[in-house]
């Protein structure tokens, strides 16, 4: 399948400018909102991709949606923490409640999936799970991240790792923003900007190895990680003129009601007319 365009416009085209970038919606299948913005903003703007949440109630929905717009990429949200789960609560007690709900305390759920041995196995279980759920949507497999980046959690990250091969994992998000590019296009929220850009060049830098090792292919950087939900039309304006040559990533949370302002940056006129100009490929994971 060929690469998504840039922009319906051809006259916007200028020479291939070296730089591609796949734009990720994450939290398809989590509601209607969601969905009809994803699907929006493939159709009307810049998305070229979207990762789907397979236990959450807005599943179905996406996953047809997703048949009717075979040109969009879709990849697997998987969610450990702040979702619910594939399995019933009584095949994975120590990482859901009695309604199959997992904890809303990153901190406190990170640690425990790092220390707590007992969990390993259960965690391995809800990951085969999950893919198989994505699985059994019949949709391609375009990549695999997760619900606030777990999926570079030490424990989690490693489990994925062992069980590529089966998981048919070939794409993955390699979750790391640059903190001083960001401050150039952003202002406010310090704390929370190098505490992230800290923890995930930390954690991007120990999983290289193993997905070179492994064949597994990634953007080299992933803008939107510092925005937490700002990635509105300022910032993607911003960003464009800044991309490295190469391959990069812009995610965001596009919704038709609490975050309408990343949906519009997506579908907005003059971010599809800068894309042209500056001769940015819009790519999927699977063109990678």
């Amino acid at each position: 399948m060929p690469p998504v365009s840039s922009t319906p416009n051809s006259e916007l085209r200028t020479p291939d400018s070296g730089r591609r970038l796949i734009v990720n919606a994450d939290d398809f299948g989590r509601s209607h909102s969601i969905n009809e913005a994803v699907v929006r903003a493939h159709r009307e703007g810049i998305l070229t991709t979207a990762s789907l949440m397979v236990n959450e109630t807005g599943c179905d929905e996406a996953v047809a949606l997703a048949r009717e717009n075979p040109k969009l990429g879709v990849g697997l949200h998987l969610t450990l923490l702040c979702g619910k789960s594939a399995l019933p609560p009584e095949k994975i007690p120590g990482l859901v409640n009695a309604r199959g709900e997992f904890s809303d305390q990153p901190v406190v759920v990170g640690m425990r999936y790092f220390f707590e041995r007992s969990l390993h196995e259960q965690l391995r279980a809800e990951i085969h799970a999950q893919f198989q759920k994505f699985r059994a949507t019949g949709l391609p497999l375009d990549h695999i991240n997760g619900h606030l980046h777990l999926h570079l959690h030490p424990t989690v990250f490693r489990i994925l790792m062992e069980d590529a091969s089966t998981l048919g994992i070939q794409h993955l998000r390699l979750t790391r923003d640059c903190l001083l590019r960001s401050r150039r296009m952003a202002r406010g929220h310090w704390f929370y900007r190098v505490s992230h850009a800290t923890i995930y060049e930390w954690l991007s830098r120990r999983a290289r190895g193993p997905l070179k090792q492994r064949g597994i292919r990634h953007a080299q950087i992933t803008f939107g990680l510092l925005q937490n939900a700002r990635v509105d039309e300022e910032y993607i304006l911003k960003l464009l003129p800044e991309l490295p040559a190469g391959d990069s990533e812009l995610y965001s949370h596009p919704s038709l009601d609490e975050f309408k302002h990343e949906f519009d940056a997506l579908v907005s006129p003059r971010v599809k007319e800068l894309v042209g100009k500056l001769g940015v490929e819009l790519i999927r994971y699977r063109d990678l």
